[in-house]
């Protein structure tokens, strides 16, 4: 029952297993400074240094985490979601190094995915009267913007790292496909058109391509314990390169991955047997 946190070199393939563990570690998103990712592992956040990798804890007060979780383009600030004081998802700050949680958004259920380039603004899913959407909120919390919203789901929100587009996953079209759309919410464009179910896309920081996840078809939701597809897209569209196939699906790369260079990236595979943790 072993899950891997690995680092994949995007232009050979080569991959670097960085740390094995017994524990149940999701998400790993990789700090501006480059030596080190944040991962989560039973409703805590933990550092990877890459020199010496092991999890060292990083204080987050009450709050229970899960794998919706990253580091601001500064390196100053940590962003996640929990629900412990409100019953619903709800995004909240602590200093890098750890601290007070700080309540960023007061609507619920909002799930964070990411900054804006610039660290001026947070980028989530959200409900909002009963639809599901995509938001934004300044930094420290205020002036929600509802980009876009409808009947039909949407996650995994992303931006571009000139901050013109951000990237997301939704079942717009019937199928769950890879969606862009501007940074107000306007154009949304369908980027993928296969079969698969495509989640999570990712920009990387060199504005050359888009990582992401494919479920097999018929796929319901982003389930853990299954065999997914990892694939690289050009930024402006077109046929997908097939970088692997990995064991897990949900906790495998849910949130901004790539290392400051735009050519690593950092996943998380499990061993067949593994269980996530009660």
């Amino acid at each position: 029952m072993t899950a891997f946190l690995e680092i994949m070199d995007s232009e050979t393939g080569r991959v670097h297993c960085l740390l094995e563990t017994e524990r149940h570690i999701e998400a790993p998103n990789w700090a501006p400074s480059g030596d080190a990712l944040i991962v989560n592992a039973a409703g805590r956040a933990y550092h990877v240094v890459i020199g010496a990798p092991s999890l060292q804890e990083i204080d987050t007060g009450f709050a229970q985490l899960n794998n919706d979780k990253g580091l601001s383009p500064d390196g100053t600030l940590l962003a996640f979601s929990d629900k412990t004081e409100t019953g619903k998802s709800c995004i909240y700050t602590v200093p890098a190094g750890g601290g007070t949680p700080r309540r960023i958004t007061q609507e619920v259920p909002s799930w964070w995915h990411g900054f804006s380039p610039d660290g001026a603004r947070h980028t989530y899913a959200c409900v909002r009267d009963d639809q599901f959407g995509i938001a934004t909120c300044a930094r420290d919390g205020g002036d929600e913007q509802l980009l876009i919203t409808s009947r039909h789901h949407y996650d995994g929100p992303d931006y571009t790292p000139d901050g013109a587009f951000i990237w997301f996953n939704s079942d717009l079209s019937g199928t769950m496909d890879l969606w862009r759309m501007a940074a107000d919410g306007s154009n949304p464009e369908r980027m993928t058109h296969g079969p698969e179910v495509d989640w999570f896309p990712h920009p990387s920081p060199n504005g050359r391509h888009v990582l992401y996840i494919a479920y097999p078809a018929g796929t319901e939701g982003h389930p853990f314990g299954v065999s997914v597809t990892l694939k690289l897209m050009p930024s402006g569209g077109g046929a997908p390169r097939v970088l692997g196939a990995i064991f897990g699906g949900q906790g495998a790369l849910n949130v901004p991955p790539w290392a400051p260079d735009g050519r690593h990236f950092a996943y998380v595979r499990y061993s067949e047997d593994h269980k996530p943790e009660t």
